[in-house]
């Protein structure tokens, strides 16, 4: 069994390292321009167009993470780049739904608890008593009911938090209200807080946006951990300029590193953090991956297999 494995910035000493470790049979290498050798397995995240397209003989591809937008953009813009008949794999929890959940909760909290607002206070050198949210009137929407998204849904349905969820299809999740994909008005009516994890596909471009954050109540806040291409960044700062959004939690941005002279960083209604609400843990994913690639190859069920139509 040969597999090449391709990452921009990781060490991938410990990759080599652990993966060969699990799958002692295998031969890895690290995938170098030029390398047109044969590959039963190509382990990745964002790969250059030369890596995949055309190449002969490959089973399956496995990304090193849970979002495969880069790579299923990158194949509708140059059909090939995914070779024929090759199933693109991707991550499934592997220990980034504690960490979502993690995330989540601590922005929800400090937003139900007002504590953004105390902060200011504090700055201003004020002493002043806010009134606190009640749980009845401070519904919150999870778009996106994936593994992650499912995972973030049930912890809030089960701390108390009225929850809605919304998705391309209706799920059934213990404690949470689903809706479909033609029930979007109906899922932001009353919602006060929208925690956003949906796959970046073209339906899902630029959904955050000024009609969307009309059609929720007056004061609401957004929690974008899924990809920036789903904000219209100028539609946010105008909510938030007229009242409409009190506030948002932002981790994922259209370019990253954000701009050094990009308007967010001036705006104390917007808490940034670097893409870091759910980071691959190595033993984690090599383990998932180790174990798709013995079950691919012995003809057993395989988990993460990306519907290239949907571009999840």
């Amino acid at each position: 069994m040969d597999i090449i494995f391709y990452h921009p910035f990781y060490d991938t000493a410990p990759w080599l390292a652990g993966i060969g470790s699990r799958l002692p049979q295998a031969n890895i290498r690290v995938w170098q321009p030029g390398d047109n050798q044969h590959a039963d397995y190509a382990i990745v995240w964002r790969p250059p167009y030369e890596m995949l397209a055309g190449r002969q003989g490959l089973k399956a591809i496995l990304a090193l993470g849970a979002g495969v937008d880069a790579i299923v953009e990158q194949d509708r813009a140059n059909p090939g780049f995914i070779p024929a008949g090759v199933p693109l794999i991707r991550l499934q929890d592997a220990g980034m739904a504690l960490q979502m959940e993690e995330y989540v909760f601590a922005a929800v909290l400090r937003y139900f608890r007002r504590m953004d607002e105390y902060q200011h206070l504090q700055q201003q050198g004020r002493w002043q008593l806010l009134e606190p949210h009640a749980y009845a009137d401070f519904t919150i929407g999870v778009m996106g009911l994936g593994i992650l998204g499912r995972h973030v849904a049930t912890q809030l349905a089960r701390f108390g938090f009225n929850v809605r969820g919304w998705s391309r299809n209706k799920k059934h999740i213990d404690g949470v209200i689903s809706y479909g994909g033609g029930q979007l008005a109906e899922f932001l009516s009353g919602t006060r807080l929208i925690v956003n994890l949906l796959p970046k596909t073209p339906e899902t471009q630029g959904i955050l946006n000024a009609s969307l954050f009309e059609q929720l109540a007056t004061g609401s806040y957004i929690i974008n951990i899924a990809r920036g291409g789903h904000l219209v960044e100028q539609d946010l700062l105008t909510a938030l300029d007229s009242g409409q959004l009190r506030a948002a939690t932002l981790d994922v941005f259209t370019q990253e590193p954000l701009a050094e002279n990009h308007p967010f960083w001036q705006r104390p209604e917007i808490t940034l953090t670097p893409h870091i609400s759910a980071m691959t843990l190595p033993d984690n994913a090599m383990d998932q991956i180790c174990d798709n690639i013995a079950a691919f190859d012995s003809g057993q069920p395989v988990s993460g297999i990306v519907d290239l139509a949907q571009g999840y």
